[in-house]
């Protein structure tokens, strides 16, 4: 069942993507082909907030391997509700592909009749890292796939659709996903152990969840450095400390105008786009993406200072979610 759902909906994982082209299995180097493959095999299909990152293929292992390890491999806590914890993470950062993604999961998981299960009032360590991964997924997927995958539906046909969707989702999302597996995946790690930040610091019991974040933190983090000017990199790291973007359009706007002000004239378009990644990404618009290809960014380049951008802000709200956690005892 599970090759026969990644092949019919390959074709439709592409057709999803915006402002970068995406890369057919028949024409993807090793390296890419590597991890759509253990994609298919452990999550069912070929997920297009995976696929969209494959025009860089460090990054596209780093997503998948994100995900992997935080979302499918079982532990302490059940599937449902580690998918009930992608759904709110996706609502809160306004990203509509993924609560429906992840809504159908809880369903489909869950006994016809049966609601949502809560979300608990603490979160586990496990339960963090499928919030740190979401708060970097939604802020791409905002950016670089169309609104939701349930999208060209029409309205009388949606109940319907979103019914079949739980179906397909909850039997995708049974299956149990071997710990570390997609580690090898990420270019740089072999043999390599790396000091685990301490903003990642809720991992440290969890050694397939410390080597995949940070495996995948050092490999987003050089793509910053290549992407993403240093006074941009300053100003992100700054404002995720000190600032929040206001609740409004108009109110983004404006905020944006004033810290993009002491960027120099060559920085503010990369500068304005890794913003509102970072603290709006259900706003970009496509001038904002425009105005960085106009600088010379290609498809790697674009991703790179998105995941960037992404990532760093997750990792501010895992920080967060960490200090909470501890607070508890």
């Amino acid at each position: 069942m599970s090759f026969t759902v990644a092949g019919l909906t390959r074709r439709a994982t592409f057709a999803h993507l915006r402002h970068v082209s995406g890369v057919p299995p028949q024409a993807a180097p090793v390296r890419v082909r590597q991890v759509y493959e253990q994609v298919e095999r452990d999550f069912g299909l070929l997920a297009p907030p995976i696929a969209l990152h494959a025009a860089a293929p460090g990054l596209l292992a780093a997503a998948w391997c994100i995900l992997r390890e935080t979302l499918l491999v079982s532990g302490t806590t059940s599937r449902r509700e580690r998918e009930a914890v992608a759904a709110a993470v996706s609502a809160a950062n306004a990203c509509p592909y993924c609560v429906d993604v992840h809504q159908a999961a809880v369903r489909g998981l869950g006994r016809r009749g049966t609601s949502p299960p809560p979300l608990p009032t603490v979160l586990s360590p496990e339960l963090i890292g499928v919030a740190v991964d979401f708060h970097y997924l939604n802020r791409m997927v905002n950016v670089f796939l169309r609104d939701s995958p349930l999208a060209a539906v029409p309205a009388p046909l949606l109940g319907g659709a979103r019914s079949a969707a739980a179906r397909l989702m909850g039997r995708l999302a049974g299956r149990e996903a071997v710990a570390g597996q997609s580690l090898p995946l990420l270019p740089g790690t072999a043999g390599t152990v790396r000091r685990l930040p301490d903003d990642l610091r809720w991992a440290a019991g969890l050694p397939h969840v410390a080597a995949a974040m940070t495996g995948a933190a050092a490999v987003i983090e050089d793509a910053g450095q290549k992407s993403v000017p240093p006074a941009v990199r300053q100003l992100v790291r700054e404002c995720l400390v000190d600032d929040a973007a206001p609740g409004d359009l108009t109110g983004v706007a404006d905020w944006l105008d004033s810290r993009l002000a002491g960027l120099s004239v060559a920085d503010r378009a990369t500068g304005r786009l890794a913003m509102l990644v970072a603290f709006a990404s259900y706003r970009v618009p496509d001038s904002a993406v425009a105005a960085v290809r106009a600088d010379g960014h290609d498809d790697a380049a674009l991703l790179g200072l998105a995941a960037w951008a992404a990532l760093t802000a997750a990792r501010r709200h895992g920080d967060t979610l960490a200090t909470a956690y501890e607070a508890t005892g």
